[in-house]
């Protein structure tokens, strides 16, 4: 009886032994998979998650994409370092040289693939939605311009006019691949009030344009220079004029009051032009245009709530981006002859000379 007690004491030691050995193989080859790097290729690999899959699921798919090289292997792993439930649904991009360590890591943190577009500052509202919808996010123009003039979204978005043309914020914005147009636009509404909050923190004392009327003349002084020192001074040239019920007579809104009234946009103004009512053309009407004219950024939002101190009424076009300031018609004229007149003679003899043998 003893000796077959010994031995069933002696063969439990060898399972132990046998058991523990093929433990400690299996963890250490699951830590040599773990940590072993794999080259994808260079445009890396994108992987869609569904909602609710598991982890051996999520390890098979892993695999088959050829981001890891052992579904079983990476399941394992996943189950020894108790991730499972750390693994979160979603697109990812995976992409260089990653262990599967590594891969798992992204999955757990949410680490998702992001779409990414740029709005330049002064665009309209009909440039800004394509560029929406050519992006990678692929968002249907449709909806983009039916939200953008719905006065439901309007209202929750916090727009006080009635079409988002000036609110949608020129910047660069990341999106998942499940954002929707409303959620797009909706940023884009909050990133604008962000900016004119911060805007509306250093407001000059005696400025009294309501959030609207902000917008407005930002829109206006982003589409009058592309000179960043400039615009505080433009801001102050129509804050005297409108002071001064002076109209504000500035070629961008005319270009915009010709866009709405023939339903395309040209950057040609005839002297009819001018001279055509419209709420819109403030050579015909005083003060503020009804809405902004295109999307102002953060420096031409400053400028209208905090205009440089100035006595100017004009500014006239260098025609290199820049601009002559004058406090009296009188210096306006003499900048328009020098700056205007002479430049388009200069340029119509040129034109001629080309033309000569």
């Amino acid at each position: 009886m003893k000796k077959v007690l010994l031995a069933l004491l002696v063969l439990g030691v060898l399972a132990a032994a046998v058991a523990g050995a093929w433990y400690l193989r299996r963890e250490r080859r699951i830590s040599e998979f773990a940590a072993a790097p794999v080259t994808l290729p260079s445009e890396g690999i994108t992987l869609a998650v569904p909602g609710g899959t598991g982890p051996r699921t999520i390890a098979r798919m892993l695999a088959d994409a050829g981001i890891v090289t052992d579904p079983e292997l990476l399941y394992l792993y996943i189950r020894r370092e108790g991730v499972g439930p750390r693994l979160k649904a979603g697109e990812y991009l995976f992409e260089g040289t990653l262990t599967p360590a590594q891969v798992v890591e992204q999955l757990a943190s949410g680490k998702v693939k992001l779409y990414r577009f740029t709005v330049p500052e002064g665009l309209r509202i009909e440039e800004i939605l394509p560029i929406l919808a050519g992006s990678e996010l692929k968002l249907d123009l449709g909806e983009l311009e039916r939200l953008a003039s719905d006065r439901n979204f309007l209202r929750e978005a916090g727009v006080p006019a009635a079409s988002l043309e000036g609110f949608l914020y020129p910047d660069t914005y990341a999106f998942t691949r499940s954002a929707t147009a409303e959620k797009v636009l909706a940023k884009m509404v909050q990133r604008a009030l962000e900016e004119y909050r911060k805007a509306d923190a250093r407001r000059k004392d005696g400025v009294k344009l309501s959030l609207l009327e902000t917008f407005t003349l930002a829109s206006i002084v982003e589409k009058e220079t592309g000179q960043p020192q400039e615009r505080p001074r433009i801001s102050c040239v129509f804050h005297n004029r409108l002071r001064q019920g002076i109209k504000l007579e500035t070629d961008p809104t005319v270009l915009y009051a010709m866009k709405l009234r023939h339903g395309v946009y040209s950057r040609n103004i005839t002297r009819r032009d001018l001279r055509t009512p419209h709420p819109y053309n403030t050579y015909t009407t005083p003060g503020l245009p009804p809405g902004p004219i295109a999307s102002p950024g953060a420096a031409a939002l400053q400028a209208a709530l905090h205009p440089l101190d100035c006595d100017d009424l004009f500014f006239v076009s260098r025609n290199d981006g820049t601009h002559i300031f004058c406090p009296t018609l009188e210096c306006h004229e003499a900048a328009v002859r020098k700056w205007q007149v002479e430049f388009f003679r200069e340029k119509r003899r040129q034109q001629r000379m080309k033309g000569t043998p």
